[in-house]
């Protein structure tokens, strides 16, 4: 194998981490007990933008904040939620409508 198959071969398998919501917030603890992101940042080997982030998805969603999966809770997730709800109501409705209308015949 060359070189640079075997470059590309090794990147291949590296897989991009993920962290627990519990972690995310233990880091986030450390911080606000007094530590500097940067000391934090270098103790986990993480990037620094990405306690940036994790810190402004939880001033942003609170307790919805890592929802799971390493996936943040967002407003388009749940506006998507919200719209398949109305869409199943918007199907009871009919149909309740229409079982209502065959019965009001019926008698």
């Amino acid at each position: 194998m060359t070189k640079k198959g075997a470059v590309a071969a090794r990147t291949a398998v590296l897989k991009r981490r993920t962290f627990t919501r519990e972690f995310k917030l233990q880091v986030i603890r450390e911080i606000e007990a007094g530590k500097t992101q940067a000391q934090v940042a270098r103790e986990y080997q993480i990037s620094d933008n990405t306690i940036s982030k994790w810190r402004r998805e939880l001033r942003q969603y609170k307790e919805r904040a890592f929802a799971g999966r390493g996936h943040a809770y967002t407003d388009e997730a749940r506006v998507n939620e919200l719209e398949r709800m109305v869409g199943r109501l918007t199907m009871e409705n009919d149909f309740l409508k229409k079982l209502l209308q065959k019965l009001e015949t019926e008698s």
